[in-house]
């Protein structure tokens, strides 16, 4: 940890499997994390319970995805359910090194059968007092459910982040026809991390071969130091999606 600057991470896990549900990756996923070594992780599709994959595999941990992941290293995590079902539920997990102030789970499900909601998180850095606003986002699959979620995430944004506090928004936007930028940019200035830096959106979907740019981290009131797609063989084995890591000063 850094007193100028922070390091944020956003990756959809796909519940701890490769591509195709092929192996179960968590315990590499967990090293992987590790050796990165961010600050704070947005993560999308976390089990919080699964009885079934409990009894299918011998390695599967004892407590929740993300108090796996989490360990000694993000002792601050909130976690907001998504999706229940009869064997357990997912949904997205914010882990911190920095204490949370608080934290709110916005439910915007479109359907029944696809529950989406935005989780988001206020931590405070307590050497230099600088609040952030943090938003995991997992957004649905179909245009008109997508459009009505990022009108959601806009007026959240509007009524509950002040604008002289930091913000940051990173997650599955499930956006390959870029259509969020125009919920997100005009009124509210964010800026969208990858794009700033590289002149285009990140390439994230599916990870053995990226040709969508499913992932976003949008900022506001932080400067960017950097962007970079976590992209190589290691990565590529894990999930099906491939994570973004960014750092920025204050």
């Amino acid at each position: 940890m850094s007193e100028t600057s922070i390091k944020i991470l956003t990756y959809n896990i796909h519940k701890g499997f490769s591509t195709g549900n092929r192996r179960f990756t968590l315990h590499d996923i967990k090293q992987s994390l590790r050796d990165v070594d961010a600050d704070v992780l947005l993560l999308q599709e976390v089990h919080g319970e699964r009885t079934i994959s409990k009894k299918r595999f011998d390695d599967w941990p004892n407590n929740r995805q993300f108090e796996f992941l989490a360990d000694q290293i993000w002792q601050n995590h909130a976690y907001a359910k998504n999706a229940i079902y009869e064997s357990g539920n997912h949904g997205n997990a914010i882990l911190s090194k920095y204490p949370f102030i608080s934290w709110e789970n916005i439910d915007v499900s479109f359907m029944r059968t696809a529950s989406r909601s935005l989780l988001h998180g206020i931590i405070e850095l307590p050497s230099i007092e600088q609040k952030i606003h943090i938003i995991c986002v997992h957004l649905g699959l179909f245009e008109h459910e997508r459009a009505s979620q990022l009108s959601t995430l806009a007026d959240r944004i509007s009524s509950h982040v002040p604008m002289d506090e930091a913000l940051i928004i990173g997650g599955d936007f499930n956006d390959w026809r870029a259509r969020a930028e125009r919920y997100l940019h005009q009124g509210l200035g964010v800026r969208e991390v990858f794009k700033s830096t590289g002149g285009a959106y990140a390439r994230t979907f599916p990870s053995a071969l990226p040709l969508l740019s499913m992932d976003r981290i949008y900022v506001r009131g932080l400067d960017i130091v950097q962007c970079q797609r976590l992209h190589d063989q290691r990565w590529d084995r894990l999930s099906d999606h491939t994570p973004l890591l960014a750092e920025f000063s204050f």
